[in-house]
């Protein structure tokens, strides 16, 4: 196991990416997979509320809801790490602190827990500023429902302005990219 920057998180070396339960793979052959990377250690599961929108007759959150199935009926929410994404739903795109907390309770539902462990933006949104994306993270850290932020697919000096940002107003930093 690994800790996450400044964090008391600690992973498995290898994330197991769940962007294809409930695409090409049905909840049976997700637990399989997800049964197979916890029996060899793996604490680490990366997934997004977009997954699987593009697969025919899903519409977002098959993933998470694949995942939140297997926690509870494993009964092994603590032993694992859940990183999941916000921003790029088409129904919940973008980062605005009226977009955040809807978003994260819809995960939250989905993933039968009361805690993200690492909730990332999933793609920059420049059209909202950084002040009111990070103060939505920022309270949803406060309020217990997320534990730590990070960023994906932000640029280097977007990610450096988002860390700036974040100092400057006392909002949780993002750990991961």
């Amino acid at each position: 196991m690994a800790k996450i920057s400044t964090t008391n998180l600690d992973v498995f070396p290898l994330a197991l990416g769940g962007n294809v339960f409930g695409w090409t793979a049905n909840q049976e052959e997700s637990f399989a997979v997800l049964d197979a990377y916890a029996a060899a250690g793996g604490n680490f599961i990366d997934t997004a509320d977009m997954y699987s929108a593009w697969a025919p007759g899903n519409s977002g959150g098959e993933s998470e809801t694949i995942i939140g199935r297997w926690m509870k009926a494993r009964g092994n929410r603590d032993r694992m790490i859940i990183g999941t994404k916000v921003g790029m739903l088409e129904s919940l795109s973008g980062l605005s602190a009226n977009t955040i907390p809807v978003a994260a309770e819809q995960s939250l539902g989905r993933l039968q827990t009361d805690r993200i462990d690492l909730y990332y933006a999933h793609k920059d949104d420049p059209k909202t500023p950084l002040e009111e994306t990070l103060g939505a993270f920022d309270k949803l850290v406060r309020e217990g429902k997320v534990r730590y932020i990070a960023a994906s697919n932000y640029t280097a000096p977007r990610l450096a302005e988002a860390l700036d940002v974040s100092k400057r107003r006392g909002f949780p930093l993002f750990i991961a990219l």
